[in-house]
C-alpha cells in the first residue's frame, strides 16, 4: 500500500469509527417520547444487546452468525446521522430514504470493496427476506420487549409499556422468539 493510500485509509477510518461511537451519544427517542425517560438507553446500547442476543439466536438456529453480526451493527448505524426515528416521525418510507442516504455516506468512508460487502448487508437487512434478516428483524423486536420489561420493572407503568410489547408480539413470528417473548409478557 502506497503512503497516500495509507493515509487516505487512515483518514476514512477515524471518520467511521466517528461515526459508530456517536451512536452511544443519541437516546432511543420512544422511550423519551412514550415514556418520558430522560435518560434512556443509547442506539449503542441497543445495538449492542440487538447483536448479541442475535449472535446467540443465529448459532443455535446454525445460521450465518458473521453476516448476522455485521447486520446487527449496520442495522441502526444510520442513526449516529439522521438520529432515532420512530413511527411517529413519518411514513416509513421517508425514514427508509433518510436512512438509505446516511448509509451511502458512511459507506463512502470506506474501500469499495467493504463498500459493497456492507451495502449488500444492508439492502439483505432492508429486504428481509432471508433468514437471517428475519432473525434480526426480529431480534430486534424482541430487545425492544425486554428493554420496556426493564423499565417496567424500575417502576414504568404496564399501560406505558403495553404498546412496546404489543408491537413486538405483533412482529415476532419465529415460533422460539415468540416464546422467549411469552416468558417476559
Amino acid at each position: 500500500m502506497d503512503q497516500a493510500c495509507l493515509k487516505a485509509t487512515q483518514e476514512n477510518t477515524s471518520t467511521i469509527f466517528d461515526i459508530i461511537l456517536h451512536l452511544k451519544t443519541i437516546p432511543r427517542s420512544g422511550w423519551q417520547k412514550k415514556l418520558g425517560i430522560t435518560r434512556p438507553e443509547s442506539v449503542a446500547d441497543h445495538a449492542f444487546g440487538v447483536a448479541a442476543m442475535a449472535m446467540i439466536l443465529s448459532d443455535l438456529k446454525r445460521l450465518d452468525s458473521a453476516k448476522v453480526l455485521k447486520m446487527a451493527i449496520l442495522h441502526d448505524l444510520a442513526e449516529s446521522l439522521i438520529g432515532d426515528l420512530t413511527p411517529d416521525d413519518g411514513p416509513k418510507s421517508k425514514k427508509i430514504k433518510l436512512e438509505n442516504l446516511a448509509m451511502k455516506k458512511i459507506f463512502s468512508t470506506l474501500e469499495p470493496k467493504i463498500q459493497r460487502q456492507y451495502h449488500s448487508i444492508w439492502i439483505e437487512y432492508q429486504k428481509n427476506q432471508t433468514l437471517e434478516a428475519k432473525l434480526l428483524h426480529q431480534v430486534d423486536k424482541l430487545e425492544m420487549a425486554l428493554q420496556a420489561n426493564i423499565y417496567k420493572k424500575s417502576g414504568y407503568s404496564k399501560q406505558k409499556i403495553k404498546p412496546f410489547l404489543d408491537s413486538a408480539k405483533k412482529q415476532i413470528t419465529d415460533p422460539e422468539i415468540k416464546k422467549l417473548l411469552r416468558k417476559i409478557t
